[in-house]
């Protein structure tokens, strides 16, 4: 069985999509480890509501070696809001994969997050935008982009509603490009 790390910063709708979707079957794989570098992150909630191990931490160190200790075979970054170490990418390169809401090059990098990704999206006046699913470097959003979805951006939006319907996306696309990464590693 293939084992997935997920590490993430607040709510977890995205992780609560992977362990859905692990449930389903959709996934050949089992959430083995949640780990969080906010104490307060729902999404620690969720997998313990789950039974799944939760780790709080900030120290890279641990991060890795956690992730090693649970002989973790995919990492996924959902919602984690903050850069990955050169060594923990190492690690796991072609192997770990994060979602962000946007298409990107465009509303990505370093401090774009959240709401704050849709409401530039409004400002800027774009027709669309979406979700990506990319695989981890040592740069903010940057790694190789493995899937990407289109979202209208409709007159009528809020960063709230825009948030909604690109959200609903990730979930899909987070799952589908999870199945591909284990696909490619025989699982």
């Amino acid at each position: 069985m293939i084992k997935i790390g997920v590490l993430i910063s607040g709510g977890g709708t995205n992780l609560q999509a992977i362990i859905d979707a692990c449930r389903l079957g959709d996934l050949p794989a089992e959430v083995s480890v949640v780990i969080s570098n906010k104490v307060d992150a729902y999404g620690l909630e969720r997998a313990k509501k789950a039974g799944i191990d939760q780790v709080y931490t900030n120290d890279d160190e641990q991060i890795l070696a956690t992730l090693q200790g649970y002989d973790v075979d995919i990492v996924v970054l959902a919602g984690y809001l903050k850069l990955i170490a050169k060594d923990l990418v190492q690690a796991f390169e072609g192997r770990m994969l994060n979602i962000h809401p946007s298409l990107i090059p465009a509303f990505s990098g370093k401090g774009y997050y959240g709401l704050k990704v849709h409401q530039a999206a409004i400002n800027r006046g774009v027709k669309v935008t979406g979700a990506t699913v990319h695989l981890v470097d040592e740069n903010f959003d940057e790694g190789k982009i493995l899937i990407q979805e289109v979202v209208a951006v409709l007159p009528t939006d809020t960063a709230e509603t825009l948030q909604a319907r690109v959200l609903a996306v990730e979930h899909s696309i987070l799952v589908t490009a999870i199945a591909e990464v284990i696909g490619g590693l025989g699982g």
